[in-house]
């Protein structure tokens, strides 16, 4: 059989001996036609928020508004979505003085040339566009103590806002069950210390710290708890097909607008697992397969259904390589993957530090599976990170049969990050 897996901007092929490959998981979100455009959805779910007044409503009489929207990291169609927010915010208070700021949470600072990818020209030229810097403590203010103990720290910006908006929009999460909603605040906009306590070694190594999981889920409550106590009153979190597509959207109150788009996702994309000897699967393409570190993601969903001892293909472009330092290093000088997540497990909240959390869930996968990685990582840096490197998604496999001593039985996940196995 072949197949055709997301690569970059494109796509890679590969051909799999059909007789072997015991199912291909798939959401339902590219069979969903929603009937019209991605502009009329965004347009109807303001027109009827969740549990909210109407956002120009919310925008009477308030003067200084910041509008939180995603970084480069996410495919958020920030095109259609910001001009929304913005012609509403200023239908209800002409004279509101707009702070668009990049939630970035721990992330590097997005580029001029990325913002104007993101927004276009135009709102780039004439909005006041502000990029999060996590490490900047001069900017912080702490108003509160998360559920969790973290002391709970913002951008100034944002606690000084008479009205708090934000973009999103919403895929299985590895770990926080779902992104979107109130991760516009924590981590987007919060202090590195915040972040770090809220993805503590503790809470990542719990049950419910998975993909599609809310109930249960400690990260979510602090994250709740954060977006709730900086006055986040009002979101627009759209669900995106493959193409990068909307094809729902949801508006209104942070919590309720951002479940409902959560349930409408989990039954498009949850699926059960088929266990497998080995898994091939993505991170979705560009943007979200720059950099091993994001790539780990992709791997999380191989996890939930690759038999113990069995071995993950991950198909990612990662044209940025490590996607951070101090990341590459943990691998680098550690010999033994087990070994690197013991010590990460014994590591308390306070004292949690960047990437940890990333390393935490790539040390437990290369722990109980072999990851075969087909990317633009040099082979010695893929090496490095415990991997086996593979130009070829057949290269891979014909390593992994090696590596299992005979011809293993396989699932496909085309889109690691679309879906999740419940």
């Amino acid at each position: 059989m072949n197949i055709l897996l997301p690569y970059g901007n494109g796509t890679i092929s590969a051909r799999l001996p059909g007789h072997r490959v015991l199912a291909t998981i798939t959401s339902h979100i590219n069979e969903y036609a929603p009937g019209t455009t991605e502009l009329e959805l965004v347009q109807a779910s303001m027109e009827e928020p969740i549990g909210s007044l109407p956002l120009a409503r919310l925008a009477h009489g308030k003067k200084k508004v910041v509008l939180l929207a995603s970084d480069h990291t996410r495919p958020v169609p920030s095109k259609i979505i910001v001009p929304c927010l913005l012609d509403e915010i200023r239908r209800g208070n002409p004279d509101a003085e707009i702070t668009i700021m990049i939630a970035t949470g721990c992330h590097r600072g997005s580029t001029k040339e990325e913002l104007v990818l993101k927004f276009g020209e135009e709102i780039c030229r004439r909005e006041t566009i502000v990029i999060h810097d996590c490490m900047d403590n001069t900017n912080m203010v702490k108003i509160g103590t998360l559920p969790s103990g973290g002391d709970l720290i913002l951008n100034h910006l944002v606690t000084e806002a008479d009205l708090l908006v934000a973009e999103g929009f919403i895929e299985p999460h590895f770990f926080a069950g779902f992104s979107g909603g109130r991760k516009s605040v924590l981590p987007g906009v919060a202090a590195c210390s915040a972040v770090y306590y809220n993805h503590n070694a503790a809470f990542i190594d719990d049950e419910h710290s998975r993909a599609g999981i809310l109930d249960g889920n400690l990260i979510h409550k602090d994250m709740v708890y954060a977006a709730k106590k900086a006055g986040l009153a009002y979101i627009v979190n759209v669900v995106i097909n493959s193409k990068k597509e909307i094809i729902a959207s949801f508006a209104g109150d942070c919590e309720k607008a951002h479940l409902a788009g959560c349930r409408f996702l989990a039954d498009m994309a949850g699926a059960v697992p088929v266990p497998a000897d080995i898994v091939i699967t993505t991170n979705n393409g560009y943007p979200l397969d720059q950099n091993v570190y994001q790539a780990v993601k992709g791997m999380s969903t191989a996890e939930a259904t690759c038999n113990p001892g069995g071995v993950i293909i991950e198909v990612a472009k990662c044209e940025d390589g490590c996607g951070g330092e101090g990341f590459y290093r943990l691998f680098r000088d550690n010999q033994c993957a087990a070994e690197l997540l013991d010590t990460i497990r014994k590591t308390e909240a306070k004292d949690t530090v960047a990437d940890q959390w990333q390393a935490q869930i790539f040390a437990r996968i290369l722990s109980k599976h072999k990851i075969i990685l087909v990317s633009q990582v040099p082979p010695d840096i893929v090496r490095d990170f415990h991997m086996i490197p593979a130009e070829t998604v057949e290269q891979a496999l014909r390593l992994a049969d090696g590596l299992l001593k005979r011809e293993g039985t396989i699932c496909v996940i085309p889109e690691g990050i679309t879906s999740f196995i419940r």
